[in-house]
């Protein structure tokens, strides 16, 4: 009767057992975390004004994201094709905006671009329209030229700025990304859609490309969340993002743990909720495959 009891068990509890440890137990204390996170905000006056506060903050911090990144990943994907190139001028250009890029810190970026290049920038497009109106006679042309003189650099607003230098910052990081996963895929196939008859581009099109986006996805899915993260450096800009109105709140409210602890817990939910957007992507693709 021992022996039959003592050999019974394990039966019964090793199951149990492997059910508990393939439980995603990451998740669990997560989501134990976030509900213990909103039952002190809704439950506390001073967190509860905090977090409404912040919240506004939260919809630019997602603007500037989702503006920026399929601006960078335009741009990753021209230059990550342009460093495959064969002719030197193009392949040299490119390759000297991913090292520029990659080597410069984000938040001098930023500021380079906002006080240096947009000025510059405006400056030129006023030149152009001035010279515009001296030579033009056409009414048409004489009203785009009157339009770009007085074009003035308060059109452009930090936040734009802020978008184009993240933009320009990350597509030197989606270009290797992109490289990379186009050289992934194996020449031979590039070759048989020649002989088939396809252009270069036709055979990056139908062939390359698609394969090479399912071996892209992951980091891209990384540098998505890690430019949500990186947003927060517009903050230098004065640009009312999260960790902007996060400052302000605590200057104004001498409150420091409650603000800071609030603008932790909404950044926590945003990448978390980002990396569940991603992963369900890739489970998605390798379905397809």
């Amino acid at each position: 009767m021992q022996n039959t009891r003592e050999t019974g068990t394990p039966s019964i509890s090793r199951p149990l057992d492997f059910r508990l440890s393939k439980l995603p137990w990451w998740v669990i204390i997560l989501i134990a975390a976030g509900i213990l996170g909103l039952f002190f905000i809704f439950n506390d006056a001073n967190y509860y004004a905090t977090f409404r506060f912040l919240l506004y903050g939260v919809v630019t911090t997602l603007r500037i994201t989702l503006i920026a990144f399929p601006i960078a990943v335009i741009i990753g994907l021209l230059t990550g094709l342009a460093r495959l190139s064969k002719n030197p001028i193009i392949y040299t250009a490119a390759t000297i905006y991913v090292e520029i890029m990659r080597g410069i810190p984000i938040v001098v970026l930023l500021l380079m671009v906002a006080f240096g290049i947009v000025p510059v920038g405006v400056e030129i497009i006023n030149n152009v329209g001035e010279w515009g109106l001296s030579l033009s006679n056409n009414t048409l042309l004489t009203n785009v030229s009157t339009s770009m003189a007085e074009f003035s650099i308060r059109s452009i607003s930090m936040e734009l700025r802020a978008i184009f230098a993240l933009a320009i910052a990350y597509g030197a990081f989606e270009a290797e990304i992109f490289r990379g996963g186009i050289q992934s895929i194996g020449k031979g196939q590039m070759e048989a859609a020649r002989s088939l008859g396809m252009s270069y581009l036709q055979a990056m099109r139908f062939i390359i490309l698609p394969q090479a986006v399912r071996i892209v996805l992951p980091p891209l899915g990384n540098d998505f969340i890690a430019l949500l993260k990186d947003s927060s450096l517009a903050t230098v800009l004065a640009v009312s993002e999260l960790t902007q109105l996060t400052r302000v709140r605590k200057a104004s409210t001498f409150r420091v743990m409650e603000t800071f602890i609030v603008a932790a817990f909404l950044y926590l939910s945003l990448t978390l909720m980002l990396s569940a957007v991603v992963k369900y992507l890739e489970r998605k693709m390798k379905i397809e495959e």
